[in-house]
């Protein structure tokens, strides 16, 4: 039995398709990334942040995966995450269980990966109505 083939045609060529996901209102994105800034909508931030699915955007202390401490991961609880994003800087650097016990041990979801990454994850989970916050480090420039 022949598998009857599909031709492409021109109305196949025209379905539109979109990449970029669509933005619920009220919720925080963040809209760029630079080796000096993280940008959440139109502002622009020269510090690590903590960037909840919704409310105010807040400074976060730790530069470096070495600055981190378990009350850093303690902060996050305030804002009652579903899961947390955690961007680890310029490369992808894995941090110790012990300083996120408070938010597994809540049946919080963490996932790391480095900054740029965790930025556009963030904002594919906001988009899908997830109340995902981004921990979000931001390094001085060496």
């Amino acid at each position: 039995m022949a598998l009857a083939r599909h031709t492409p045609t021109h109305s196949d060529r025209s379905i539109p398709v979109k990449f970029q996901p669509d933005q619920l209102e009220g919720t925080n994105v963040i809209s760029r990334v630079d080796t000096d800034a993280l940008w959440v909508g139109k502002q622009r931030f020269g510090h690590s942040l903590l960037v909840p699915w919704t409310g105010q955007v807040l400074h976060w202390s730790p530069v470096r995966p070495a600055d981190l401490t378990p009350a850093d991961f303690e902060a996050l609880l305030a804002l009652q995450p579903e899961l947390v994003i955690f961007g680890s800087g310029t490369r992808h650097r894995f941090v110790a269980q012990s300083l996120m016990r408070a938010l597994i041990e809540r049946g919080i979801g963490v996932e790391t990966m480095d900054t740029p990454a965790a930025c556009r994850t963030y904002n594919v989970l906001v988009a899908e109505g997830r109340s995902a916050v981004a921990a979000l480090l931001l390094e001085p420039a060496t």
